[in-house]
């Protein structure tokens, strides 16, 4: 670990994308779903359009044309205009609920579970996400995570990359932003984070999207850790 590293004492994990497959898991849920309906849809296509209404919705929140809501809200309002497109309208009222659930049920990573577990060994570890607090402690539980608090944006009434997210969990957890590092697969996310004066740690997810997929570009952003997954950043921090 740098010198500029020392001080730091928690983790603060983005989630989406970066602890968990939301896509791989989506369209598992959605390939389950239409085996018991008897229903067929192109499934990666959906989950694909799902997670795209998402940033555009928390911008809309951002930006006051909508009132303030969770990520689950959200998510529903953008699957219930998706699924005229994929012929899948005749979904009943309880059998979206459970579909718009799936998002509570995501699967880590393959190195996710043991990287946290030897980072928390070493750091106070925390989620920082933009989705809100139920989702967390289902993905947390259900995912065998180990997070040793759950944090989230809704806490705040704000959605990533609004600062004042970073700033508050650094308070929270009765840090310095400096002492806080910011665990992330998104460039924007982490660049957000550095304005607020955290330290950040960047583990590309080349398959977040799909093999092949798109990835969003770091430009010009110099992160204080580059690792290839979680057991790669127990690694560099120098964690057994």
């Amino acid at each position: 670990m740098t010198d500029e590293l020392h001080d730091v004492r928690a983790l603060a994990f983005d989630i989406f994308g970066t602890v968990v497959d939301w896509r791989s898991s989506i369209i598992r849920e959605g390939q389950a779903l239409g085996q018991r309906l008897g229903l067929e849809a192109d499934w990666p296509a959906l989950a694909d359009a799902w997670r795209a209404g998402y940033r555009p919705a928390m911008a809309e929140v951002a930006a006051g044309g909508r009132p303030w809501a969770t990520i689950d809200v959200l998510h529903r309002q953008i699957l219930d205009d998706l699924l005229p497109r994929f012929g899948l309208e005749s979904l009943s009222e309880g059998e979206r609920d459970q579909f718009n659930r799936a998002w509570h049920r995501l699967s880590a990573w393959p190195d996710s579970v043991a990287g946290l577990a030897r980072l928390r060994s070493a750091f106070v570890t925390t989620t920082l996400s933009n989705g809100n607090v139920a989702l967390l402690v289902n993905l947390n539980r259900g995912a065998d995570l180990r997070f040793d608090c759950v944090l989230s944006a809704e806490l705040v009434g704000r959605f990533k990359p609004d600062l004042e997210v970073y700033r508050t969990a650094a308070r929270w957890l009765g840090l310095a932003p400096s002492q806080v590092m910011l665990v992330a697969a998104h460039p924007r996310d982490l660049a957000a984070a550095q304005q607020a004066g955290l330290k950040t740690a960047y583990i590309p997810r080349p398959d977040e999207h799909g093999p092949g997929g798109w990835m969003e570009a770091p430009g010009t952003t110099r992160f204080d850790l580059v690792a290839p997954d979680l057991i790669g950043l127990a690694d560099q921090l120098g964690i057994a």
